[in-house]
């Protein structure tokens, strides 16, 4: 059985598990060794998560029964457009329908009339087939540098809710 929560703070280091359970095996077809741990670094510290979560982001939790399996994390809105930052689930758990059920209760979240739900995904980056077939499209291409000679080249997508 699937169940959500809204994690806080205190949840940190169980966000930070996950990553370092997650992010090695997902990105290193498409990222150098380099890369991902400059990237976790930058965007899961500690510091960083904190700040994320003092800057107003909203991280869930996926339980698989007890098990956490995998976590998200969405902003805003400014003007009509929510941002969501990450979404990710144990490569394990992948396929299983626990993506679905996490966009399905962020949707619904933050469903208002002409508002969309917009991410980021790596342009090399099986997860944009998962998102377009939840109805996400390609809205445009961006490349953003992120220090340390390092881009994310990217897919920005968005679904009308």
């Amino acid at each position: 059985m699937l169940n959500i929560r809204i994690a806080g703070i205190t949840d940190i280091p169980l966000i930070r598990e996950l990553t370092l359970r997650i992010w090695p095996e997902t990105y290193s077809p498409i990222l150098s060794e380099k890369q991902i741990v400059y990237m976790l670094d930058m965007m899961y510290s500690e510091a960083s998560l904190t700040s994320q979560f003092n800057n107003g982001h909203t991280f869930i939790l996926t339980y698989k029964g007890d098990e956490p399996v995998g976590f998200a994390s969405w902003s805003g809105p400014i003007d009509t457009i929510f941002r969501l930052h990450k979404i990710y689930i144990l490569p394990q758990q992948q396929g299983s329908g626990i993506g679905k059920y996490m966009i399905d209760y962020i949707v619904n979240a933050l469903k208002r009339d002409d508002y969309c739900l917009e991410l980021n995904v790596n342009r090399y980056n099986k997860a944009k087939f998962f998102y377009e077939k939840l109805g996400f499209e390609v809205y445009r291409e961006e490349d953003i540098d992120i220090g340390s000679g390092y881009f994310m080249n990217d897919y920005v997508l968005r679904y009308r809710l």
